[in-house]
C-alpha cells in the first residue's frame, strides 16, 4: 500500500482536527501545512513542514492530495492552486459562497482530472444512513415533504468569530447548508425558493451582522414541499431533520439524539451515531449547551467530540480510499466532483436573492446567469 502525503490549507479547530486524523490512517501523512495563526504548533504537533504560502504548499512534488479548511469565504484560491499544481481536493463546506465560484473550481478540478471531494460530513452519519436505507427500501414510500430546524441563541461574545460575519462564513445559510444538502439529496434540486426574516436580536459590536432568523420555502419537481428554519435568536432550542411520505415518516432528531421511522404499524428508533455511548455523549452536549452551535466550537488545540470525531473520521477514511484507489460509489460520485454541493449552493444563492428582492426566485435565474457569463 503506498503513502499518500497530504497538505493541509486552515489549521483551526476544524483543520487542526482533520490533519490528526489523517496523520492517524495507514497510509496516510500530514506533509505540510499553512495557516497564517496556527501552523507552527500544529506542523510541530504532525512533526510535518509549515509553509509560508499556499503556493509554496501546493507547489510541493511530495504533496498528492489537498485538505482546504480555511474559512468559508477562503476556500476559492487554495483549492484553484491545489488543481493548477494537479493536487487532488477535499474541500470542507460550503465550497464556496457563490455558484460562480463553485462552477469555477468544478471545471479546474475537473479538468485536470482531479477529485473535488465536498466536506458535507453529515452523509457519513449513522441516522443519515439509516434513514437514507429506509427510503431506498420504500418504508415511507414516495416523499412529499421535509422540514428543517437548526437554531438556538447568541449570547454576546469578548470576540466575534468569523463564522458569524456573513462575508467570510455567507451566515447561517451558508454555514450550516449540510440541512439544505440532505433535503436536496433526498428530493432533488429545489426549483424555486423564498426565504423570508433578518437580524432581530443581534445588532452591536459584540455580534457578527449575519441574519438571525430564517425562514425557508423550496418548491421541487412533482407538486413536492420542504421548510427550513435557521438562526440564533431562537430561546426554544431545536436541531431536527422530519421526512413525510405517502408511507410513513422519518425524524432524524439532532438534538434529542434519535432516529425514528414511523409508519402505521408503529414506531421503530435507531441510533444516530455509531454507537449508544456517541448517542450519550452527543445528549450531554446538547443539555449542556443550548447555544448557537455556530459558536459552540472552533479552538484549534480542542479536541472534538466523540460524535463529530467517529463522523469525522469516517470521511476521511472514506477519502483516503479514493486516494488509494477504490472505486467511487454511485451515490457518492456527486459527492467526489463538487456538483452535490454547488447544487445547494445554487439553491442558497437564489434563497438569498428572494431575501433581498422579496419575491420567489426561480434557481434556473442563479444557474443560468452564471452559465451564461462563463460562455460570453
Amino acid at each position: 500500500m503506498n503513502t499518500v502525503n497530504y497538505a493541509v490549507v486552515g489549521t483551526g479547530y476544524f483543520g487542526a482536527g482533520l490533519a490528526r486524523i489523517i496523520n492517524g490512517l495507514e497510509g496516510a501523512k500530514v506533509v505540510a501545512v499553512y495557516d497564517p495563526e496556527n501552523a507552527d504548533a500544529v506542523s510541530k504537533e504532525l512533526n510535518c513542514d509549515a509553509e509560508p504560502s499556499i503556493e509554496a504548499l501546493c507547489g510541493r512534488s511530495d504533496v498528492h492530495a489537498v485538505i482546504v479548511a480555511s474559512p468559508n469565504g477562503y476556500h476559492k484560491d487554495p483549492v484553484l492552486c491545489a488543481a493548477e499544481h494537479g493536487k487532488h481536493v477535499f474541500c470542507e463546506k460550503p465550497i464556496a459562497l457563490s455558484y460562480g465560484d463553485c462552477s469555477e473550481m468544478i471545471r479546474r478540478t475537473k479538468d485536470k482530472g482531479l477529485i473535488f471531494m465536498a466536506g458535507h460530513v453529515m452523509n457519513f452519519m449513522n441516522g443519515v444512513r439509516t434513514a437514507k436505507r429506509l427510503i431506498n427500501e420504500g418504508k415511507i414510500g414516495d416523499i412529499l415533504f421535509c422540514h428543517a430546524e437548526r437554531n438556538g441563541w447568541e449570547e454576546a461574545q469578548a470576540e466575534v468569530s468569523w463564522k458569524k460575519k456573513r462575508t467570510i462564513s455567507g451566515g447561517h445559510l451558508y454555514h450550516h447548508i449540510h440541512e439544505l444538502d440532505f433535503i436536496q439529496f433526498l428530493m432533488g434540486p429545489a426549483q424555486r425558493v423564498c426565504m423570508s426574516g433578518g437580524n432581530v436580536a443581534h445588532q452591536g459590536e459584540q455580534y457578527g451582522d449575519e441574519e438571525d432568523m430564517l425562514f425557508i420555502t423550496l418548491e421541487f419537481a412533482g407538486n413536492r414541499f420542504a421548510t427550513l428554519q435557521y438562526g440564533s435568536a431562537f430561546r426554544w432550542s431545536d436541531h431536527y431533520v422530519k421526512i413525510q411520505g405517502t408511507k410513513g415518516a422519518i425524524l432524524i432528531d439532532l438534538q434529542d439524539v434519535k432516529v425514528v421511522l414511523k409508519t402505521p404499524y408503529g414506531e421503530e428508533k435507531y441510533l444516530l451515531h455509531e454507537s449508544q455511548e456517541e448517542d450519550d455523549d452527543r445528549t450531554f452536549i446538547y443539555k449542556g449547551l443550548e447555544i448557537d452551535g455556530a459558536i459552540m466550537y472552533g479552538k484549534p488545540n480542542a479536541t472534538p467530540p466523540l460524535w463529530l470525531g467517529s463522523i469525522m473520521k469516517k470521511e476521511m477514511i472514506y477519502f483516503h480510499s479514493i486516494m488509494q484507489g477504490e472505486e467511487v460509489e454511485a451515490e457518492f460520485k456527486p459527492l467526489l466532483d463538487g456538483t452535490a454541493a454547488r447544487a445547494s449552493i445554487a439553491t442558497a444563492d437564489a434563497l438569498t436573492k428572494s431575501l433581498r428582492e422579496d419575491r420567489k426566485v426561480n434557481v434556473v435565474e442563479i444557474t443560468e446567469a452564471t452559465e451564461g457569463a462563463a460562455v460570453s
